[in-house]
């Protein structure tokens, strides 16, 4: 009875996928005071900040991510990465060479106190602005509303859905142009299709 219910809803919604291209507007933020963001080479900072070893950022930074901090005054409020040439989605179980040219973003966190403050797109622009690349992807669960709203202040645009069907395998659902649904398929190497 279960499994027949799960059919007749249709596949899962697991998560979003974005991209903001070279020369796509980047819209205006409201002042963050005293924001700055940045890459970081501090391993012991970044350690202290993500909850990671610093034998874990160093491996990172070796695979060629590199950790951007946002900062109020002195004091770090946000930060993220930015993958060069991999990039590993777990929760789909996939891993990708990015082409030079593409980047692709992850885990992003904003402190507590922070959240409601436009940090996350201010951090997400000056990435886009400061990175040498021409493409640029991320991904969120399908319900981080947070992360989504933070998007699209930043400019990013939704480009698809990736779902899972009752029977475990996992699709890609368009909902941007035929370029851009194509790119990210390269990537996550997911069946394309219409619901």
């Amino acid at each position: 009875m279960d499994q027949v219910r799960a059919e007749e809803a249709g596949p899962e919604v697991i998560g979003h996928f974005s991209t903001w291209w070279r020369g796509d507007p980047l819209p205006r933020l409201r002042a963050v005071p005293a924001l700055t963001a940045g890459s970081c080479q501090d391993v012991r900072l970044v350690a202290s900040l993500t909850g990671l070893d610093a034998t874990a950022v160093r491996e990172r930074l070796q695979r060629g991510h590199q950790p951007w901090l946002a900062r109020i005054g002195d004091v770090p409020v946000g930060w993220g990465w930015v993958a060069a040439r991999e990039a590993v989605i777990p929760e789909l179980g996939i891993t990708f060479a990015l082409l030079p040219g593409d980047r692709y973003l992850w885990d992003f966190m904003t402190l507590p106190a922070w959240r409601g403050h436009d940090v996350y797109p201010a951090l997400l622009q000056t990435i886009l602005v400061e990175e040498e690349a021409m493409r640029f992807w991320i991904g969120h669960g399908r319900d981080n509303a947070a992360s989504a709203r933070g998007l699209a202040k930043a400019g990013f645009r939704e480009v698809g859905t990736a779902h899972r069907r009752a029977d475990g395998h996992l699709m890609f659902v368009p909902s941007a142009s035929a370029e851009r649904a194509a790119a990210a398929v390269v990537y996550l190497s997911l069946p394309m299709t219409d619901l």
